[in-house]
């Protein structure tokens, strides 16, 4: 049967005048050519637009039977090839545009796009770089792809180039802290931001991130000098007050240093980490130069509203660290004005209390205490022990009798009040008593020793 269509054909083709022939070639061919590329073509896009990618494919690779260095279906076909996740055929048709059309952007983003899935970030790079000649908003891209791949010098550089030409961003900083976390970058960033300095005097942000790499890498001269600076060219900086701080500290000058630590412990603009350093620094100044401790308390004072760290209080651990029993006592009860529900202020408190013998003092405070937070088995052990050094032995055991009650897995605890029973016991002349109690405060020690 097929034979006898073949011979129909040629039969027929001997039938057609060479005239008529003539007129078919070559205008009629190109143009019968030309419709069934764009039958295909458009078959293509059909099965595209319902997910059919493989037939559309196949559409497009009849297209390239009619046309074989066609942009347009090379970058149709790595469409299609990228939805499938095919991606070393997507990546290759889109290449081969971008050979025959350097200039077409689409197919470059094509090619990076295959990269980021793929996640091969050095390809990436090269093609990136390509692309910045397009846009030079992708060099916020190439910094990320330098990160990715650990090239940190390629990404300084290029963070420090969009620092100065668009701004500044919080990714990029985030990038640069990271970077400068490693001290080898340093020396290339102290040179970037002198000459940021020399170019723009004005600018402060330059000083204050050199005075922190000088001060990283123990150069306190240097950032001294940068500070200076700052000061002579921006006199109302905040930022080079917390250097001048730390220089006329180490020059034993303390009107100064109190001076400029409350300039910065004012500003909004200075971190709350270094407003912290510099108190910590100026306490251990004011335990050796105790005329200045009135400056402390007041320096104190602008951290009440500070949420993060309990200043008052961690200044009296430093004292109590120190068995300075009066001035630890004095900054938990300034922390409690503050915020009167600790409780582990309160504890240490009571047991500053405890050191300083002021058991007047603690019974009235852990009776008030008590009101407050009546489960609290610490507080009771502190008041019966108050009591009981009062010689109010009675009231001292009918409290430690309430609050024993209260102890769970605690046995340090548990100990104490029995010592503490004991001792009641022994005030009101109950010998039997006394003894019951020691031992079993006694069996509790040596369980734990166990």
């Amino acid at each position: 049967m097929k034979k006898i269509v073949l011979y129909s054909f040629l039969f027929g083709m001997f039938l057609i005048p060479i005239s008529l022939l003539a007129q078919l070639e070559p205008k009629d061919t190109l143009a019968l050519e030309e419709n069934k590329f764009e039958t295909s073509f458009y078959e293509s896009l059909k099965q595209k637009e319902i997910e059919n990618y493989d037939k559309a494919i196949e559409a497009l690779e009849k297209c390239q039977t009619l046309q074989l260095d066609n942009a347009v279906v090379n970058f149709e076909l790595g469409k299609n090839y990228l939805l499938l996740k095919k991606y070393k055929e997507a990546y290759d048709n889109f290449e081969k545009v971008t050979k025959i059309e350097p200039k077409n952007r689409w197919a470059w983003v094509g090619m990076y796009d295959v990269c980021y899935e793929t996640h091969d970030y050095n390809k990436a790079i090269e093609v990136v770089q390509k692309l910045t000649e397009f846009k030079v908003d992708y060099k916020e891209d190439l910094v990320s792809l330098f990160m990715n791949t650990q090239q940190f010098d390629k990404a300084l550089d290029l963070i420090n180039e969009l620092n100065q030409t668009v701004g500044k961003s919080d990714k990029r900083e985030l990038y640069k802290a990271q970077i400068l976390s490693d001290a080898k970058y340093h020396g290339s960033e102290k040179l970037n931001l002198m000459n940021q300095i020399k170019k723009n005097p004005k600018e402060e942000s330059n000083y204050v991130a050199l005075i922190y790499l000088y001060s990283q890498s123990n150069q306190e001269e240097k950032a001294l000098e940068v500070a200076k600076k700052l000061e002579n060219e921006i006199p109302t900086s905040d930022w080079a007050q917390v250097s001048l701080f730390k220089y006329h500290l180490n020059n034993n000058d303390g009107e100064k240093a109190i001076k400029a630590m409350n300039i910065v412990l004012e500003s909004d603009k200075i971190d709350r980490k270094i407003k912290h350093r510099i108190l910590n620094e100026f306490l251990i100044f004011s335990v050796n130069n105790p005329q200045y401790e009135k400056d402390l308390d007041y320096a104190i004072g602008y951290f009440n509203a500070d949420k993060g760290v309990k200043v008052a209080k961690e200044i009296g651990k430093f004292y109590q660290s120190k068995k300075e029993w009066g001035k630890a006592i004095k900054y938990y009860e300034m922390q409690l004005k503050t915020i009167n529900d600790d409780m582990e202020t309160i504890l240490l408190l009571m047991q500053a209390y405890t050191e300083n013998s002021q058991f007047d003092k603690l019974a009235k405070e852990t009776e008030e205490q008590m009101q407050l937070f009546p489960t609290q088995p610490q507080l009771y052990y502190y008041n019966g022990l108050a009591n009981n050094q009062l010689m109010n032995y009675k009231k001292a055991k009918d409290i430690l009798e309430s609050g024993i009650d209260f102890v769970i897995d605690d046995s340090s605890l548990e100990i104490n009040f029995n010592l503490q029973l004991g001792e009641a016991y022994n005030g009101m002349g109950d010998m039997k008593k006394k003894e019951l109690y020691f031992s079993k405060a006694n069996t509790l020690i040596n369980k734990q020793k166990k």
